[in-house]
């Protein structure tokens, strides 16, 4: 960076910074208000609206199925059959095979695949979304309730907190979306998801070995230290005719997927592979009594609907603050990956969905659900990655995923008893494989570094110490790095491009001139209480190193400071007082402070705090260059003042 080519501009009379018209305070407050919790502004359709129409739109924006419900085709309803008979083929293996991670009985998983998405039918906002249980919340639910409650020595106590996390859940997935909380989700980073998914796909996986291998007594913790200490310590255990099944049905599950990823068209080859291997699974057992040889079995299942559930609540002392922890977090959990996969699929075919409503609508199928021996459910990736690639239209795919499953319950449960445990096992590591996204962790690498530490963390958090533990460790780490970013805002020298009065960043341009007698820095953050003290620390050390370097290199001393505030979005009384400050400091080194480009709102601030009568309207200017014009104007027609003894002494020193 050289100052021999820069080219000084023509001096013009540079327009003012003005200071925006005073506003009311509650006004103002209520516009804060707005852009935090409405920013996408919900209310704007009921303007100048009659009140017949107002209450049609109140109800259609609750019951989005009033919208598009009068619109619906044959041409849709063949589409919408066609996909929910295809998830609803995924659907059932995965829900009995969940239901089993969560440690709760088989049979839940299909009453968790009929109520939820009827509900969701009505109020969700996605047309792709397909509902029902998730692996990752299945086994967050089982681990969280099984640290207090043994599911096998009380089943009924477990199986009751069950229902009752799942209402608590949905009682604050519901009441984030009415109080237009969904910001706080946004805390999940996307290298936050993708080491969590991570890390619990595989404490998932390990934990299906106890299903491959045929082992009845299993750790209950999910740290990948205890899950392998337990699978070696019962090598004598081990049965051949388990595994033999196992690592057949789960080659059979991943062939089937790679076919159907290379020919997207055949998507239903990997759609229908689960219930094909629940079905040869079935007859195998049943035709060669492998039952009888070690191969364990569901057994019996309930036949009918589902049973109420609302008096099966827990809410004694004792047992209620685990069921509240336990369906905070996992209804976090759960929530967060059904906006995300909704919004990823909404991406794809071209239009919006409203998070907050689709806050509303999964809360209200959970606590729903809840009252009707379900547990929680969202919108898994690869049941809605199914739904997607069938074809469906609306949400009208979930009802007759719904429907399938009713004629399950009612007639067809007794076809699952031999169904073996193996196959289950099978079917939930092959879901599980495809959650382990290696690639993403690889492009965090390549673009953030500490991107990818904050993804490893939530990986090793899962896999080494606890699902919990993962979470808060990926959740600390993302707001260790907000902070940073608040409290270590960067600052950068600007230089001239030449030829030019552009002023960009020296780092990013080495080409630009620096400008004699001039330091011009950029703050590129709002300035608050949390990083006052080291902008202003900052800014002296800019100074310091551009004396250093003027002095080294024998030119013109250094006279003007321009702060470029084109980032500084807001300000408090601690920037302000940094401000006045670093004013104080220039002032002794015989230095004047320049501002270019304030923003409304600090100078609105700067302003009342007579900020800019300190400074000099004078001083303060609309651009970086005619800062610089009118800095050079004056450093070549007026001669510093040296009378200055404060100045003077500094200089000296």
């Amino acid at each position: 960076m050289g100052n021999s080519d820069y080219v000084y501009p023509d001096r013009q009379s540079p327009h003012r910074v003005a200071v925006p018209p005073p506003q009311p305070f509650f006004k103002s407050f209520k516009n804060s208000l707005k852009e935090t919790f409405f920013p996408d502004d919900p209310l704007r359709q009921f303007k100048n609206k009659p009140p017949s129409r107002k209450l049609l739109l109140g109800l259609q924006y609750f019951l989005p199925i009033l919208e598009w419900g009068p619109r619906y085709s044959f041409e849709f309803l063949k589409s919408d059959l066609i996909a929910g008979i295809t998830i609803a083929s995924l659907a059932i293996p995965q829900g009995i095979s969940y239901a089993k991670l969560a440690n709760l009985p088989p049979i839940l998983g299909l009453y968790s695949s009929f109520i939820p998405p009827l509900i969701y039918a009505m109020m969700g906002s996605s047309r792709d979304l397909a509902v029902g249980t998730v692996a990752v919340a299945s086994l967050l639910l089982g681990s969280m309730l099984g640290d207090e409650v043994n599911a096998a020595e009380n089943p009924t106590l477990y199986l009751h907190l069950a229902f009752t996390a799942t209402f608590f859940a949905g009682l604050l997935q519901a009441s984030f979306g009415l109080l237009r909380l969904g910001f706080i989700i946004d805390f999940l980073s996307h290298a936050t998801i993708v080491g969590f998914m991570g890390g619990a796909a595989t404490v998932v996986i390990l934990q299906q070995l106890k299903g491959v291998l045929g082992l009845e007594h299993f750790t209950h913790s999910t740290d990948i230290i205890s899950v392998l200490r337990s699978v070696f310590s019962q090598v004598h255990e081990w049965r051949w005719e388990s595994a033999v099944l196992g690592v057949g049905f789960l080659f059979f599950l991943l062939i089937t997927r790679y076919f159907s990823k290379r020919r997207p068209k055949l998507f239903w080859i990997s759609a229908m592979a689960p219930l094909t291997s629940v079905i040869l699974g079935s007859l195998l057992v049943y035709l060669t009594h492998a039952e009888k040889h070690g191969v364990q079995v569901i057994g019996n299942l309930k036949k009918g609907l589902n049973p109420p559930s609302f008096g099966d609540f827990v809410f004694t002392s004792s047992y209620l603050s685990t069921a509240v922890k336990t369906g905070m977090v996992t209804g976090i959990i759960a929530l967060a990956e059904g906006i995300a996969v909704g919004r990823s699929f909404a991406m794809f075919k071209h239009y919006n969905i409203d998070g907050n409503k689709e806050m509303v609508a999964i809360g209200t199928m959970n606590i729903v659900g809840s009252c009707f021996s379900c547990y929680l459910t969202t919108g898994p990736f690869s049941r809605s990655a199914v739904n997607f690639n069938a074809g469906c239209k609306t949400a009208m795919s979930n009802v007759v995923m719904a429907i399938a499953v009713m004629f399950t319950l009612l007639f067809l449960t007794p076809l699952f008893h031999y169904t073996p445990i193996v196959v289950l096992s099978a079917i939930i590591m092959a879901a599980m494989l495809g959650l382990i996204d290696y690639e993403a962790a690889i492009h965090l690498w390549k673009v953030d570094k500490f991107d990818f530490v904050v993804c490893m963390g939530a990986y090793l958090g899962v896999v080494f110490a606890s699902v919990e533990i993962g979470l808060v460790i990926a959740v600390a780490i993302s707001v260790l790095r907000l902070l940073l970013f608040i409290a270590r805002p960067r600052t950068f020298v600007l230089g001239n491009i030449p030829n030019s009065t552009i002023y960009r960043n020296v780092e990013q341009y080495p080409t630009t001139n620096s400008v004699p007698g001039i330091l011009i820095l950029e703050i590129d953050a709002p300035i608050y209480f949390a990083n006052a003290s080291y902008l202003r620390e900052r800014i002296s050390r800019w100074i310091d190193e551009e004396e250093d370097r003027l002095k080294s290199a024998g030119e013109t001393s250094l006279q003007y400071v321009i702060l470029n505030m084109s980032a500084v979005g807001n300000i408090d009384t601690s920037g302000i007082s940094m401000f006045e400050e670093v004013k104080k400091t220039t002032d002794r080194r015989g230095i004047k402070l320049v501002l270019a480009n304030p923003g409304a709102e600090v100078m609105k601030k700067l302003n009342k705090s007579k900020l800019v009568e300190t400074i000099g309207e004078e001083w303060i200017y609309l651009r970086v260059g005619e800062a610089v014009e009118a800095c050079h104007y004056k450093l070549h027609t007026c001669k510093p003042d040296s009378s200055n003894e404060e100045t003077q002494q500094w200089n000296n020193v």
